[in-house]
């Protein structure tokens, strides 16, 4: 079975974390159609394997990634999982030309994303959720893309981050989690420094944090993991595999941060899978291993459209890496010096 990590900011029973969790944006048919038959085998071959944290969003699939897990989940315990979506979004009823990710999305609900970051948009989308899920609580809810990347610019990410604060977003949060709705609140966020100015204004239990901790990226250990392991927040990383390029490997058409790779970090990603084919190691399993070696993570959740992407995660949850490969690559120049082996 799958090593698990137990997490208890709050002194409240906390929650255990599968170290391989399932990230279900693909489910909502990102980027590619799948059938409900082949959305549910990529689960029940999760459950299989014994994933237990299962992570969704009202985007993914404009509420589709929601519908499925409904099913899938009908039949399991309760308390045998970890089960976290997102607020920040409303999804309206439009016009099939008016939908939200034509050309991201494909064969999902015609919905319109509604950004609202307010009291009352937040416990609507919680509702909603609960709805789509057909389930009697919610562990974890993050805010959802407070960041450059959603938004376009630093200023327009900051006016959410402020409409979050100002219009009582957060306040909705903290209530549903004093209420004991949910168990823990947190950011699901592309960018570290949101996080940290999140972490830094609220009491924040969880940041999933999506391609920014990586054996590409680990720029977060500037400022933002320290403040995290002082403050007793837990981290999910979320996009381990830089949208596939740690996966694949540099080959032709290969993506990071959702497009295609740049010249500098093919050569990058090169130079690292040459140092893991010297050590017997896949470079998809150095990848999955190394979020997890530092001390606030309690899960890696790479996403997966079909099974055998999932075989695949279960065999890297489960690799085991020699330390000389991690005193390699930072000998090379490749990981930070600083970053936890």
């Amino acid at each position: 079975m799958l090593k698990t990590r137990h997490w208890d900011r709050l002194k409240n029973g906390g929650l255990t974390f599968t170290e391989l969790g399932f990230g279900t944006a693909p489910l909502g048919n990102l980027y590619k159609a799948i059938s409900d038959r082949a959305a549910r085998a990529t689960l029940d071959a999760a459950w299989a394997g014994g994933v237990r944290y299962y992570d969704t969003a009202p985007l993914y699939g404009l509420g589709l990634s929601e519908t499925r897990l409904n099913a899938f989940l009908r039949d399991k315990p309760r308390d045998e999982y970890v089960l976290s979506s997102k607020v920040g979004r409303l999804m309206r009823p439009c016009a099939p030309e008016d939908r939200t990710g034509l050309g991201k999305w494909f064969d999902v609900p015609q919905r319109q994303e509604e950004y609202d970051y307010s009291y009352d948009g937040v416990m609507r989308s919680v509702e909603f959720s609960m709805e789509r899920l057909g389930v009697s609580r919610i562990d974890i809810l993050y805010v959802h893309d407070l960041c450059i990347f959603t938004h376009g610019s630093q200023e327009a990410s900051d006016a959410r981050v402020a409409e979050f604060f100002d219009e009582r977003g957060y306040d909705a949060m903290v209530s549903l989690r004093d209420q004991g709705v949910i168990k823990s609140i947190g950011g699901g966020i592309n960018e570290w420094e949101v996080c940290q100015t999140l972490a830094e204004r609220g009491d924040f239990d969880l940041f999933l944090l999506a391609g920014r901790y990586t054996l590409l990226e680990q720029t977060a250990l500037d400022t933002f993991l320290p403040l995290c392991q002082e403050k007793g927040i837990g981290i999910v990383t979320g996009g381990p595999y830089n949208s596939g390029i740690l996966a694949t490997g540099a080959k032709p058409g290969a993506y990071y941060n959702y497009d295609p790779a740049p010249q500098h970090i093919i050569d990058k990603v090169n130079r690292i899978e040459t140092v893991c084919t010297a050590h017997g190691v896949a470079m998809v399993d150095a990848a999955f291993q190394f979020p997890l070696l530092h001390p606030t993570h309690v899960s890696v959740i790479p996403g997966g459209q079909g099974v055998t992407e999932m075989d695949g995660n279960l065999k890297a949850a489960e690799s085991i890496v020699p330390q000389a490969l991690w005193a390699d690559l930072k000998a090379e120049g490749l990981m930070r010096m600083d970053a936890p082996t």
